[in-house]
């Protein structure tokens, strides 16, 4: 019952990131090291492109990246408006600190 619990209740994690970033490759390192562990939808971000999307996250977090945001994998796509309610995470993060932060998305 809980690995059921689990699906239904998958969590999507946005990496909003850059090439060429090291604090990049290493978040990306711990979230294979979750996904290992306990799978979730993923989406990046790639904050060089030159694409709408992209320019408006790059103006929020341009010297913040790596960033990720954990959200319900049912939940709609993350906002720039919204992001100050994301529940998220910044620069360096550890296995455990992103699994605490998927289990806060479950629980709410």
């Amino acid at each position: 019952m809980y690995a059921t619990r689990r699906l239904l209740q998958a969590c999507r994690i946005t990496l909003f990131s850059r090439d060429n970033c090291g604090l990049c490759t290493s978040a990306k390192g711990v979230l294979s090291d979750v996904w290992d562990r306990r799978p979730f939808v993923f989406r990046e971000v790639n904050l060089a492109l030159p694409e709408p999307e992209s320019k408006s996250w790059r103006e929020l977090y341009d010297f913040d990246i790596p960033v990720i945001h954990i959200s319900r994998a049912e939940a709609r796509e993350e906002q720039v408006e919204a992001a100050g309610k994301a529940v998220k995470l910044m620069h360096r993060f550890t296995p455990e600190q992103v699994e605490a932060k998927m289990d806060q998305v479950e629980e709410s």
